[in-house]
């Protein structure tokens, strides 16, 4: 059974940074297509960054630039740096694993993933505050 444990939000001010990680059991985490999606209030879940199993990334529009996402193998971990955090980017903040497809069609696949079928697996999220 994948597990999927979210950590590292918090609450900062506008052009600030966080890292989140994300522990994950159940699955090697370079052999399957994972990702980043966050919700905020009112709003549909918005897939944000993408990591394929070859190591290739995808990041929407919005967060090209200022997001980096990456994985730790030997500690089952999935990251998240955030920089240049604006208000806009406050939210609930998951990891997911997601079918390959989702990776290997890039950003404009990645913004629609967790409304679809494609997301197998995902945690209980982190929140993220960011205040102007």
């Amino acid at each position: 059974q994948v597990q999927l444990v979210e950590s590292g939000g918090g609450s900062v001010q506008s052009g600030g940074s966080l890292r989140l990680s994300c522990t994950i059991s159940g699955v090697t985490v370079n052999s399957d297509c994972m990702g980043w999606f966050r919700q905020a209030p009112g709003k549909e879940r918005e897939g944000i960054a993408g990591i394929d199993s070859d190591g290739s990334t995808s990041y929407i529009e919005s967060v090209k630039g200022r997001f980096t996402i990456s994985t730790d193998n030997a500690k089952a971990t999935l990251y998240l740096q955030m920089n240049s955090l604006k208000s806009e980017d406050t939210a609930r903040y998951h990891c997911a694993t997601w079918d390959a497809l989702i990776c290997r069609g890039g950003a404009r696949y990645v913004v629609h993933a967790p409304l679809t079928g494609a997301m197998h697996a995902w945690g209980q999220g982190t929140q993220v505050t960011v205040s102007s």
